[in-house]
């Protein structure tokens, strides 16, 4: 009798291991975690290490992307349009991505490609100039073609008089997120709380306006367009749809191939660089640095007409650039900025401290041909080099709370878990990767909410 017990315990167990067996080899393939679902949506292994998402040509991982899309409710007729932005590359890129992010939660089914504000080339500061195309500074057909192999229900039109039933005379509508839910908080710049029901109010605020002004739901037929206006880039708490999605949707905004391939080559010059100052101090007989030949680092200066009064000055940002590269062993730097006469300034600072500092100017003027190209890039579009190099330097120094240096730092933080990577730790050295030089005691009056509201 034990005998015969025993034997059905055993079925019963290798019973439910096939039934689960059977289950999970079914659904696995529908998560796209460990194989590839198809060529637009790229998918990795999840082991720590296995996909470096700090490159800036690195592959676009979907399936986060397709999955949140997969639970959104779809309304027929809205189209959003995200393009009340200004300012540098980090402005830019979280601004547009949060509008895409607010487009999928509201279930809108097109999306005008974005346009970027241009910025003056004799005052800096003034950054809502004239629109300039989405290939201004990012990949149009990598934006198009792996939004719609994540997100197919979201159609992308080339600008509003392209939209499907549009009038000759179509004019969007303004949207501000925030208007739609009572946020409570104490500082207007807080992230949306609001974000998880924000596709319900969007669709009771489309039925009110309809209702109020006497319009007819929309539809493919009578479509009705929302242009996000100008500050949604710090709106969206990044952590709010978990790692896999917060590590991945940044990349859908690529830089143009044509610059990236420039940054390439600036990098590939710059390792040079680095390891011709070794040498030299090798011939010197001087003390070898500790960094690895050809490792440099890289330094932000944010000190532009366009900076922000209370950010650290130039003596707070150079003096520890400075320092934390020499205490690090590196014999070379290099340095982002775009004024000129404090780069002279901390350049000569620095090789009093036996580091080494150049430029994307100073190394390409050596080389005609890349020198012609940066040349004919505008000042948003040469920082675009810079971006990438600060990408793949190996240590990165930059300030708080400048978003493009945030980004940066966020960037490379991916570099390590990839999928899984957790949020950056504020204020410190974070991940071992990057320091950002300023203060982190008010979350409000030292920006810090932006670190809760970028994308990397």
């Amino acid at each position: 009798m034990a005998a015969i017990m025993f034997r059905h315990r055993s079925v019963l167990v290798v019973v439910c291991i096939v039934s689960l067996a059977t289950l999970w080899s079914c659904r696995l393939p529908k998560m796209c975690l460990y194989n590839q679902c198809n060529a637009d949506i790229t998918v990795a292994p999840l082991s720590r290490g296995s996909l470096d998402l700090s490159l800036p040509d690195a592959p676009f991982i979907g399936w986060p992307l397709a999955r949140v899309c997969a639970e959104t409710t779809w309304t027929a007729g809205t189209v959003f349009v995200c393009d009340d932005n200004s300012g540098g590359v980090g402005n830019m890129r979280s601004y547009i991505l949060t509008c895409v992010r607010y487009a999928v939660e509201a279930g809108v089914q097109g999306l005008v490609l974005p346009r970027l504000r241009t910025r003056s080339s004799s005052d800096l500061a003034s950054i809502m100039q004239d629109h300039a195309g989405f290939d201004y500074l990012f990949d149009e057909q990598h934006f198009r073609s792996h939004l719609a192999a994540a997100c197919p229900q979201l159609a992308v039109y080339g600008s509003t008089s392209a939209i499907p039933g549009a009038a000759d005379q179509f004019r969007a509508e303004a949207l501000t997120p925030h208007n739609l839910g009572r946020r409570g908080g104490c500082d207007q710049r807080e992230p949306n709380k609001h974000t998880a029901v924000f596709g319900a109010a969007f669709r009771a605020h489309v039925r009110a306006t309809a209702a109020e002004f006497g319009l007819p739901p929309p539809s493919a037929a009578r479509p009705r367009a929302y242009r996000f206006t100008w500050g949604v880039q710090f709106d969206w708490p990044v952590a709010r749809d978990g790692p896999e999605f917060a590590a991945t949707f940044g990349g859908l905004l690529r830089f143009r191939a044509d610059i990236l391939e420039l940054a390439r080559r600036t990098t590939g010059h710059m390792r040079q660089f680095a390891a011709q100052q070794q040498q030299q101090q090798q011939q010197q007989k001087l003390p070898l640095p500790v960094a690895a030949t050809r490792a440099f680092a890289g330094m932000h200066l944010r000190t532009e007409s366009d900076a922000l009064g209370a950010w650290p000055r130039f003596e707070n940002q150079s003096a520890a650039y400075i320092r934390q590269a020499a205490a690090r062993g590196f014999g070379a730097a290099y340095l982002a900025t775009g004024n000129e006469t404090e780069a002279q300034r901390l350049t000569a600072a620095a090789a009093a401290a036996g580091v080494a500092v150049t430029t994307k100017h100073m190394l390409l003027s050596q080389h005609a041909a890349d020198a012609q190209a940066l040349a004919a890039l505008t000042w948003d579009q040469q920082a675009l080099v810079d971006f990438v190099v600060l990408l793949e330097c190996d240590y990165f120094l930059g300030v708080s709370p400048s978003s493009f240096s945030i980004n940066v730092a966020l960037k490379r933080h991916l570099k390590g878990e990839g999928l899984l990577t957790r949020p950056w730790r504020v204020g410190g050295e974070g991940d071992g990767r990057s320091w950002l030089v300023g203060s982190y005691e008010h979350y409000w009056k030292d920006w810090l909410f932006i670190y809760d509201s970028m994308w990397p």
